[in-house]
C-alpha cells in the first residue's frame, strides 16, 4: 500500500543498513513535490534508474516556506508524501523538516543522490555525498515545467 511506503528517518537508516548488507545501491533524491507534474515524474524515474532502491526526501511544509515563501506549499507535506509515494518507481518516502538534504545524506550515505543539473556538480549536497563515498547525478528538467512557474502561469492568467 502507498501509505507503507512512507518511513520516518529512523525507520529508515536502520532499512537502508538491512539493504546494503544485501548489496542493494541506494539512490537518494529530494524536494517539496508541491505541484506534481512531468518533471517531477521525469526525475523520480531517472533517478531510480540509478540503483535498486530509491528514497526520497519530501521538505517539511514548515522547510518548504523557509526557502520557497510563506504561501508555499499549495498542497501539505502528508498529501505530497502519499502522491510521491504513489510512483511505482518509489520504494520509500520520508518528510524532513531542514532546507536542505545534508543531515539525512550524512545518516543514510546513499550510493547515488540525484539533484537538478541547474545546481550543478558543485551542489550543496555534493561534498556530504562524496564525503560519503556516494555519486553525485545530475538530471535535466524539463525546460518550463516547476511549480514556481505552474503557480506563475495560474495568477498570470
Amino acid at each position: 500500500m502507498t501509505q507503507d511506503k512512507i518511513k520516518t528517518l529512523d525507520e529508515l537508516i536502520t532499512i537502508v543498513k538491512i539493504l546494503k548488507h544485501e548489496g542493494k545501491k541506494i539512490v537518494t533524491t529530494n524536494g517539496s513535490f508541491d505541484i506534481f507534474h512531468a518533471g517531477h515524474v521525469k526525475a523520480l524515474e531517472e533517478s531510480k534508474t540509478q540503483g535498486d532502491i530509491l528514497i526520497v526526501g519530501i521538505n517539511s511544509d514548515s522547510s518548504v516556506r523557509a526557502y520557497k515563501s510563506a504561501d508555499r506549499p499549495i498542497n501539505g507535506e502528508r498529501e505530497r508524501a502519499l502522491v510521491v509515494a504513489g510512483m511505482a518507481c518509489v520504494d520509500y518516502v520520508f518528510i524532513f523538516n531542514e532546507e536542505n538534504p545534508i543531515e539525512f545524506l550524512k545518516v543514510l550515505k546513499p550510493d547515488v543522490h540525484t539533484n537538478s543539473a541547474e545546481y550543478g556538480k558543485n551542489c550543496v549536497e555534493a561534498k556530504t555525498v562524496e564525503e560519503n563515498n556516494g555519486r553525485l547525478y545530475l538530471i535535466k528538467k524539463i525546460k518550463g515545467l516547476s511549480t514556481s512557474e505552474i503557480i506563475t502561469k495560474i495568477k498570470n492568467g
